[in-house]
């Protein structure tokens, strides 16, 4: 594509990377990116998406602004309490970065309108806090062939990976019947605010590399981090067989 002179100077340092360039860059312009959350986790990740030129990002989130969401949230500010979510973020990306394209989708995701959703997008970027959502998510995208890439933060603790269809999925990195009363949410445990910024952060990386096919995918891994420790570690993540999502196939 031809850039103007405003986007060659905004996407510059891009530009200049060689696994970037301008063909890079116009694939970044072209993409559609769906975001499910527009809380702790799709903060960073939507603002650097859109300071990336992702042509398209999509948000689902169903909430309203509060004013403990601001601790961590940093898409919104206190003049958006009690707005959506959503129409919080929009006014959020159009300040950074007005020639991309914000879509709010102000729902609850369901296993009606799961699938519809996902579909209209390349790739999904799962910043839910519940296993219910995560299940549907994974389950959804898996459905329609979908590039996942998921982040979770509590407290001082994070992990992300990617689920690219061939590859493992998110039940066969939890297997069991989980339920949300399995694990506290960040409500009931609480969260260090910089932790969700850099989890989110680091599924922009990732999501940013999927679209462009540069880099190693992180499908078949798990990288844990641990803020108190300053840890990452990287686990190898294998397909169940017996998952009842992809079956091992």
């Amino acid at each position: 594509m031809e850039f103007t002179e405003e986007q060659i100077h905004r996407y510059a340092r891009h530009i200049l990377l060689p696994e970037v360039g301008g063909v890079g860059q116009s694939k970044l312009l072209d993409s559609k990116v769906l975001v499910i959350g527009a809380g702790g986790l799709g903060s960073p990740l939507i603002l650097y998406l859109a300071a990336a030129g992702v042509g398209t990002i999509g948000v689902v989130d169903d909430d309203v602004v509060e004013l403990s969401n601001l601790q961590r949230q940093i898409l919104h500010v206190t003049d958006s309490i009690g707005s959506a979510k959503v129409e919080s973020a929009k006014r959020a990306v159009a300040a950074i970065n007005p020639e991309v394209t914000l879509v709010p989708h102000q729902l609850r995701l369901t296993e009606e309108n799961a699938r519809s959703l996902i579909a209209q997008y390349n790739l999904v970027a799962d910043g839910s806090d519940n296993f219910s959502t995560r299940f549907l998510i994974n389950d959804a995208a898996r459905a329609e062939g979908k590039t996942l890439v998921s982040a979770a933060v509590l407290r001082f603790e994070g992990q992300i990976s990617t689920f690219k269809p061939g590859g493992p999925c998110y039940r066969c990195l939890h297997p069991g019947d989980l339920s949300d009363a399995d694990a506290p949410n960040c409500g009931q445990a609480g969260v260090f605010g910089a932790m969700a910024g850099l989890m989110g952060s680091l599924q922009a990386v990732e999501v940013l590399k999927e679209l462009l096919g540069i880099g190693d995918s992180l499908s078949g891994s798990l990288l844990l981090v641990d803020g108190l420790s300053a840890s990452f570690r990287k686990v190898r993540l294998k397909r169940d067989p017996e998952c009842s999502c992809c079956g091992g196939k």
